[in-house]
């Protein structure tokens, strides 16, 4: 089991597995870690759905394309979820409001979902397997996933994680300063703009010199062209059909 140290501060995302199966002791120890994330109000507004059948994850590889998804040995699918509470709240004949309804619903879900991924993640890593979040399984084709996943209404997809025995160990992707990241009592903005402008110089550079695959990509442009790709994604549309029509 790898140090909690190195587990955080050496992580990366693996994309390419080898064939070899994770333990079953594994596969417990992860999902014991996903039970025992902390979540708002303790209602575990989350459910994860773990794909192993390898048709369907061929299913979800040609809806989204990334390719990890059918090579990996687990794909770990992380939903928000009011289909639980409103099922007991059915059964106990307790007037249900429409939680799911309201923005602070819809962030209330997706951040315990995030968590109980964050979980995952870090319990994998800590077990010597790579990880992969792709956050393309929840835009790539909402309606033919959800009905694939069949989930149920009250029940949206947030990120997908590809978990495997890695077959690469990609260079650390540099990360911005923790000047950048941390702010002492109060948002500081009067400094970021010299900073982020050395950031961008920095993957410019570690995108230039990195092993495998090289590219001219910097940070700022490369982020804002996604985007500009994901302005054309309908995800007030998905959480309609599912259920989460924001009213407030």
């Amino acid at each position: 089991m790898k140090s909690v140290k190195d587990t955080l501060l050496q992580r990366r995302s693996i994309r390419r597995y080898e064939r070899e199966s994770i333990s079953a002791e594994d596969m417990d120890f992860i999902y014991q870690a996903i039970r025992n994330t902390p979540t708002s109000y303790n209602g575990q507004q989350f459910s994860v759905i773990d794909v192993t059948d390898q048709q369907l994850k061929e299913k979800l590889y040609e809806l989204t394309g990334q390719k990890q998804i059918k090579t990996c040995n687990h794909f770990l699918v992380f939903c928000a979820d009011y289909n639980k509470i409103r099922t007991i709240a059915n059964a106990k004949k307790i007037e249900m409001p429409p939680f799911e309804k309201t923005g602070d619903g819809v962030i209330v879900g997706i951040v315990d979902a995030a968590l109980s991924m964050m979980s995952a993640l870090t319990a994998a890593e800590a077990c010597g397997l790579g990880t992969c979040c792709i956050g393309y399984t929840r835009t790539a084709a909402p309606k033919e996933i959800a009905q694939l996943l069949q989930l149920p209404q009250g029940v949206f997809l947030v990120c997908g994680l590809a978990i495997g025995v890695p077959r690469e160990q990609p260079d650390l992707k540099p990360k911005q300063s923790t000047e950048l990241i941390i702010h002492q009592n109060g948002y500081q903005n009067d400094s970021i703009a010299d900073l982020l402008l050395k950031y961008d110089k920095t993957i410019s550079e570690y995108n230039n010199t990195r092993s495998g695959t090289k590219t001219d990509n910097d940070w700022a442009a490369h982020i804002i062209d996604y985007y500009k790709i994901a302005m054309d994604y309908k995800m007030l549309d998905a959480l309609r059909q599912q259920g989460f029509d924001i009213q407030s």
